[in-house]
């Protein structure tokens, strides 16, 4: 059997409510192809979309509405929804929101629309 200390655990609420920017998401695990992000949000991301990724948001408090060109979908505190690859749409916090993502790694933060909120992979691997 190989060698294997297991991590700490790790509150995802905790670390994303110690976050000092808005829209700046920090990877708090991997697994496979995939980073475990926390952000804390509030105003509105922008329209973008990732061509090749599907996007996971999970809301740990408060409340984020994400907009589609065809629609928009609520999310409340426990509540999950799959972005699917290649939809345009744009997240809006009206108050503090915070949340989880589980993205690909090769996944663009503000996708194929980068703008002033737009994080580069070694932003989001760095501290809080």
């Amino acid at each position: 059997m190989p060698a294997h200390t297991p991590a700490a655990a790790i509150s995802p609420v905790d670390v994303a409510a110690s976050l000092t920017e808005f829209w700046s998401p920090r990877v708090i695990g991997a697994f496979d192809d995939n980073y475990v992000k926390v952000a804390k949000v509030r105003g509105t991301f922008g329209w973008h979309r990732h061509p090749d990724e599907d996007e996971l948001f999970h809301i740990l408090r408060g409340r984020l509405r994400i907009e589609m060109r065809d629609g928009a979908v609520t999310l409340e505190a426990g509540q999950m929804f799959v972005v699917p690859r290649g939809v345009e749409h744009c997240p809006v916090a009206e108050q503090e929101c915070l949340l989880m993502l589980v993205e690909r790694k090769t996944t663009l933060h503000s996708g194929d629309s980068p703008n002033e909120k737009t994080r580069s992979i070694e932003e989001q691997l760095g501290p809080a």
